[in-house]
């Protein structure tokens, strides 16, 4: 395929490290492997950016091989039985208005809770700003299964935010109030 774009590995390292490493973190909940999957996800890019055609191509092919490696670390990690539950960053020693809002972290652990593929197709279409057709080519799906994945991920998460995210209003009005 000719085409006259020759991509720069450092410029799109550059453009897209943050990108790909929240999605990773998104998906896997946990900084480390979030860490690892970026850092694989780049090696790959290496040994394949002489495929990548355009900076859409670039962006449209991390997005999808970020998705991909974050499943499959995640599966992983549950097929040897570890939980898959895994306890956000603690924020000791962070500056202040760097640390995420208890509400934040709070809706951070509601997504993290949720199956992967519907937490996948809520992260690239409220993350990532995706349109559903972005989403069924970005993780390869069809489209009606992106859209009971949104539709159902929506649906729980809701439920979930219902619940616990009451709790915290509670508390933070009993706090408030004391």
């Amino acid at each position: 395929m000719a085409h006259d774009w020759h991509p720069d590995f450092e410029q799109l390292v550059d453009a897209h490290q943050s990108m790909v490493f929240s999605l990773a973190l998104r998906m896997t909940a946990d900084r480390g492997l979030a860490e690892e999957i970026a850092q694989d996800v780049f090696m790959e890019l290496d040994r394949n950016l002489v495929r990548i055609e355009s900076p859409a191509h670039a962006c449209f092919w991390l997005r999808r091989v970020a998705m991909s490696r974050s499943a499959d670390a995640l599966r992983r990690r549950k097929v040897r039985g570890i939980d898959l539950w895994v306890e956000f960053e603690d924020v000791h020693g962070t500056p202040a208005e760097e640390r995420p809002s208890p509400l934040s972290t709070r809706l951070e652990q509601l997504l993290a809770a949720l199956p992967e593929p519907q937490r996948a197709a809520l992260v690239l279409r409220y993350q990532e700003d995706l349109t559903p057709e972005e989403i069924a080519r970005t993780l390869q799906a069809p489209l009606a299964t992106v859209k009971s994945h949104l539709q159902r991920g929506l649906k729980l998460l809701r439920a979930k935010a219902t619940t616990h995210l009451k709790e915290y209003v509670r508390d933070r009005k009993y706090v408030e109030e004391a």
